[in-house]
């Protein structure tokens, strides 16, 4: 039978691990009390209640008082009850204490049992509350295995692993089992499978932190981030400003001799990192984002919010880049659909047309509904394949 142990040991859970002796006792007086009708029936009125005061378990039968009976195990009639008590009325329920000599087995099981699984519930329930804190963090893990590509990392300070998909990383990053590696938490969901954590570094949040982390101005607010534009692997564009007129934001996280973009870029498996400074005026910030290539004018159409980008000849290539990539970051960067023409095409130009390059974003709600389904949160692609 339950005894002084026991409830000690629920002191001891209590104690140790934070989680409420009364939500046990809760728990346990209700699946004794359905192990109980198992054992004795079904239809059988009855309630176990504990005391852990006095360490003792005490079960109990009960009736309703009625004139006329019409099921015995859950009615007495009022003849019956006002032998038991003289002051019975009808509508009372008359309970009498039932002997648990038989049952202590069976109640010796139903707790070890009740306990072992309210205890991975709290334990779970503690565990995703607190993990939940860190959704948008960046957090320092261990590589504990890697399967067909996928990496499992072990967060710290606790026993849950967190999923970085291929997807989450960033190509050609190679890691060994027991690395240390910085991730992005994305998201963290409850399922039935248990918590799964998505983590990544392949993400525009995982660049965004390593700056806060690195550039004490950005992390107190003197240095601010207006969006982030990413090709994970290859190029960053960063776009940032100050509303305090004595710092340079560009200069404030280059750092002295390049040391804190250059901090940034290795953490980052040394991907390229364009900064460039905000600037409410679409034509210079579009200008600007295009960065490293020269601009030579920029108009728009605000209907269409496109824009037309004129460039030297000879930096034609430079603009759009490889693949299309710099145009699209671009494109990315400012929110303004982009297309380049060399300088030599302007005679022919009589308007500005839909670009070549076009910003599509493609929402990731729910993405953690399975470990297959996370994806990147926009990517941004050419309308043809078609060189300008």
């Amino acid at each position: 039978m339950i005894n002084k142990d026991f409830f000690q040991a629920l002191e001891d859970l209590e104690a140790e691990k934070k989680i409420d002796k009364d939500t046990f006792i809760n728990t346990l007086e209700t699946a004794l009390t359905s192990a109980y009708k198992k054992m004795y029936g079904e239809a059988k009125s009855a309630m176990v209640k504990l005391n852990p005061e006095k360490a003792t378990i005490r079960i109990y039968s009960y009736k309703t008082v009625v004139n006329e009976v019409e099921d015995p195990d859950k009615e007495i009639s009022l003849a019956e009850a006002r032998l038991i008590k003289k002051s019975h009325k009808l509508g009372d329920v008359v309970m009498a204490e039932e002997s648990t000599k038989e049952f202590g087995r069976i109640a010796a099981q139903t707790a070890k049992q009740v306990v072992m699984q309210k205890l991975k519930e709290l334990e779970r329930s503690m565990a995703l509350s607190e993990l939940s804190e860190k959704e948008d963090e960046l957090l320092t893990t261990i590589v504990k295995r890697i399967d067909n590509g996928t990496i499992y990392v072990q967060l710290s300070n606790t026993h849950t692993e967190g999923v970085m998909l291929p997807s989450d990383q960033i190509p050609n990053e190679k890691f060994n089992i027991g690395d240390r590696v910085k991730v992005y938490v994305k998201k963290i969901k409850d399922s039935f499978k248990g918590t799964q954590i998505q983590v990544t570094r392949s993400n525009v949040g995982f660049v965004r932190k390593l700056f806060e982390l690195e550039i004490p101005e950005v992390a107190n607010g003197d240095v601010k981030i207006k969006n982030i534009a990413r090709d994970a692997g290859n190029r960053t564009k960063v776009a940032v400003y100050t509303e305090k007129a004595n710092i340079d934001p560009i200069g404030t996280c280059v750092g002295f001799h390049g040391q804190r973009i250059d901090t940034i870029s290795s953490e980052i498996n040394g991907e390229k990192i364009d900064l460039i400074e905000f600037s409410e005026d679409p034509l210079e910030f579009i200008a600007k984002a295009l960065s490293p290539a020269q601009v030579i004018s920029v108009e728009t159409n605000e209907s269409l919010h496109s824009s037309r980008v004129i460039v030297p000849d000879d930096k034609l290539s430079l603009a759009i880049g490889k693949n299309g990539q710099n145009v699209r970051l671009a494109a990315r960067l400012t929110g303004w659909k982009i297309e380049v023409k060399p300088l030599s095409s302007i005679s022919n130009a009589t308007e500005i047309k839909e670009p070549e390059y076009e910003l599509t974003e493609l929402n990731d709600e729910d993405a953690f509904s399975g470990l297959n389904d996370f994806d990147s949160l926009e990517e941004i692609a050419p309308l043809d394949d078609e060189e300008n």
